[in-house]
């Protein structure tokens, strides 16, 4: 099947991997890529890149189709931490550059008149082929962009029924940031939901599914943690999933306002 994408070209589904470490995790990337993925998402806090890049090599998916996302954790933003941080994210990776390389979260050592600048050396260079950001509130986003010569095409920030973040959705499509979506089902609660039990039961598919296409049809990216291959596939396959207009409703009514990823440097 076609690879459906959302804003800036992203793949509208990825394969996250945090928490997925060792062979486990070269065996879970190889297999998406071989189901069909062509999104990848790690970060240097997830201690698993090396992982991560042997899977993509050991895939018969030819590196220029891949997406593949890292991230700065931030005790690595300062100005002149930034470059050899990423470089080492790289080697680890066995990559020459990476297509989007994250500010993991706007804490720590960020300061965006250097990180950012710090950022644009590296597309300058060739070795980030996107600059992006991560749990970036809108005004950080604006920050940021005002210190980036180089444009920023994404914003991954959690994001599922549970918790739609409607307004920042409405600014990154109007700044043409793209919205990548981590624990895009809630870490599982979307099961226990019932108006995406109906959902799913009106077209006989999960709610996993459900969710996965509900942030499909609204422009935002997923990047659903899985390790075997059947929670893959069937992730894979929310892609054959299309909700009709009461379906969008019903869920863009939910009212959960459910935040699950909250620690004490988060921004909000």
């Amino acid at each position: 099947m076609d690879v459906p994408t959302v804003a800036n070209g992203l793949p509208a589904l990825g394969l996250g991997t945090y928490k997925n470490k060792g062979e486990q995790a070269t065996v879970s990337v190889k297999t998406a890529l071989e189901l069909g993925y062509r999104h990848i998402d790690t970060a240097a806090y997830y201690e698993n890149e090396s992982a991560v890049g042997a899977g993509i090599e050991a895939s018969s998916v030819p590196r220029e189709e891949v997406v593949v996302a890292t991230k700065l954790w931030y005790d690595d933003l300062a100005g002149d931490d930034v470059v050899p941080a990423a470089k080492a994210s790289l080697d680890r990776l066995g990559l020459e550059s990476v297509d989007l390389l994250y500010v993991h979260w706007p804490a720590g050592s960020y300061e965006a008149s250097e990180t950012m600048p710090a950022l644009n050396e590296l597309y300058d260079e060739g070795l980030v082929e996107n600059v992006a950001v991560s749990n970036f509130t809108p005004e950080q986003v604006a920050t940021a962009q005002d210190h980036s010569a180089a444009p920023i095409v994404a914003n991954q920030v959690e994001c599922h029924p549970l918790l739609q973040q409607d307004e920042l959705r409405d600014y990154c499509e109007s700044e043409d940031v793209a919205v990548v979506a981590y624990a895009p089902i809630a870490r599982g609660k979307v099961a226990d939901v019932p108006e995406l039990t109906d959902v799913a039961a009106k077209h006989d598919a999960s709610e996993v599914q459900v969710s996965l296409a509900w942030l499909r049809q609204r422009d935002v990216a997923a990047i659903p943690k899985a390790t075997g291959e059947a929670h893959i596939r069937a992730n894979w396959e929310s892609q054959q999933l299309t909700l009709d207009d009461a379906d969008l409703a019903k869920i863009d009514g939910l009212d959960y306002d459910e935040r699950l990823i909250d620690p004490g440097f988060a921004p909000w």
